[in-house]
């Protein structure tokens, strides 16, 4: 039988060539093999302050690269325009206790940076659990980060199916080997991301070719002047062994240079070309905005109707009319 898997992307910020090699690409795989589901979270974006419109935008852009990348064999929607999400958001707060939300460690570390802290900071965990149990998911592939969470959907699930009945499957987190971890080109101990990078070290996947060659030209390297592959001894330069072998499918034992120089220019033009059908389709797709908006309305409404059936099954369960 073949398993359904969920994942969200959350459009904090402009997606990047990190978020490409380790997270979309193997997402774009696994669906060749699996039932998938794949969502802009804009909601989860709420939880810090943010600019209305650029969030709209964000978003926007999100979903057209994650279509332009190569998720349009499943389904793929934006999460707010899926009202089920936050009713079992709210039956999922109203099984959660205080405690477990405010032992959650993101919570812990984003509470501790802000005078202001937003209650849905506190709660959104029960948002991602309602993400993931609404389409009763079997696997979600997650990151060493984001195991805590899916434990508390776990756990919800099952206090819940104790309480009320059976309603929930109960999903399985997998901890899948990274694609590829790409390291933020100005600090190499870093990691290149949405929130994570410097500017100037990442490059996001609608930069223009020759500001992509100009942030790898100026990549740090490391002292002396050999090229291999010691993530330890010479960061620098194993992340951009690891950007080539990622970007041109050969293994980074493969390459050799004498230079570091030579070694940046095959860099630039392989990342080049790897965005490049990204970037082209992109713009095929964000030039017919009423098709464009079409196929995510279509998202939108094939994911209601998938979980209509849940969301009723729960609300009956736990003593709504």
């Amino acid at each position: 039988m073949t398993k359904r898997v969920f994942t969200a992307f959350k459009p904090t910020g402009h997606l990047t060539l990190g978020n490409l090699l380790g997270a979309i690409v193997p997402a774009v795989r696994l669906q060749d093999e699996a039932d998938c589901v794949y969502a802009v979270a804009d909601l989860h974006a709420l939880t810090i302050k943010h600019d209305p419109e650029r969030l709209r935008a964000n978003t926007r852009e999100a979903a057209t690269l994650l279509l332009a990348c190569g998720l349009d064999r499943s389904l793929l929607y934006i999460q707010s325009q899926v009202p089920a999400h936050t009713e079992l958001a709210y039956l999922l707060e109203s099984t959660a206790h205080y405690g477990e939300m405010r032992r959650m460690i993101q919570f812990k570390e984003k509470s501790a940076a802000q005078e202001e802290v937003r209650l849905s900071l506190l709660t959104y965990p029960a948002l991602m659990a309602a993400d993931i149990l609404l389409h009763r998911v079997d696997v979600v592939p997650v990151g060493e980060d984001q195991r805590q969470h899916v434990e508390l959907t776990r756990d919800l699930a099952l206090r819940f199916n104790r309480l009320y009945g059976e309603v929930f499957t109960v999903p399985e987190a997998v901890h899948p080997r990274v694609a590829a971890r790409i390291m933020d080109l100005s600090d190499p101990t870093s990691k290149m991301g949405k929130s994570d990078g410097s500017a100037a070290g990442t490059v996001y996947l609608l930069d223009r070719p020759d500001d992509i060659r100009r942030k790898v030209m100026r990549a740090v390297t490391d002292s002396g002047t050999e090229v291999r592959h010691d993530p330890v001894g010479k960061p620098g330069v194993s992340n951009l062994l690891a950007l080539l072998a990622a970007c041109s499918d050969r293994p980074v034992e493969s390459f050799s240079y004498g230079s570091y120089g030579a070694l940046k220019r095959d860099v630039a033009e392989a990342v080049v070309e790897r965005l490049r059908p990204v970037q082209e389709r992109y713009a095929e797709l964000s030039a017919d905005q009423a098709e464009l908006s079409r196929l995510l309305s279509d998202g939108a409404a094939l994911a209601t109707r998938r979980t209509a059936g849940l969301l009723a099954e729960a609300r009956q369960a736990i003593g709504l009319p």
